[in-house]
């Protein structure tokens, strides 16, 4: 039987869910997700639960936050002043806005909290710090 290995190019079907259950992601209505096995192209819990699968195969697995998006990092939250929110911006709790960072490169943050003085910015993946578990079915393999 084929067995994914560390190279092989795979398919996978896929749902995603936190610790209460609430799905997160999932590939159902859609063509099954393909990567490469050691390309760090998912995370890397991820790519530990699929090798040695064997085509066909299904499991659920729960991977900690410390192989999925790592732990939560509070020094990744700005709070900024309100007065320096943009003018055609309504700042709104989960808002995703990009920024460009000290190294003039691009970076995603979400709104994570709105007073009457400040506006704060979360430059966390959204699921840091969260253990996740995944259902997933090896849809192919290509060694």
């Amino acid at each position: 039987m084929t067995q994914a290995k560390s190279g092989d190019n795979v398919t996978i079907h896929y749902t995603g869910k936190l610790e209460d259950g609430t799905v997160f992601d999932s590939s159902e209505g859609r063509e099954p997700l393909p990567f490469t096995i050691g390309e760090s192209q998912v995370i890397p819990g991820f790519e530990e639960a699929v090798m040695g699968m064997n085509l066909g195969d299904s499991k659920t697995v729960t991977i900690p936050s410390e192989k999925a998006y790592g732990p939560r990092n509070e020094e990744m939250v700005m709070n900024v002043p309100i007065d320096q929110v943009p003018p055609d911006i309504t700042p709104e709790i989960g808002m995703q806005l990009e920024l460009m960072n000290d190294s003039n490169q691009p970076m995603v943050v979400r709104i994570s909290e709105i007073t009457e003085e400040h506006v704060a910015l979360d430059a966390n993946p959204p699921l840091a710090g969260k253990d996740l578990t995944f259902d997933i079915d090896l849809v192919t393999v290509n060694g």
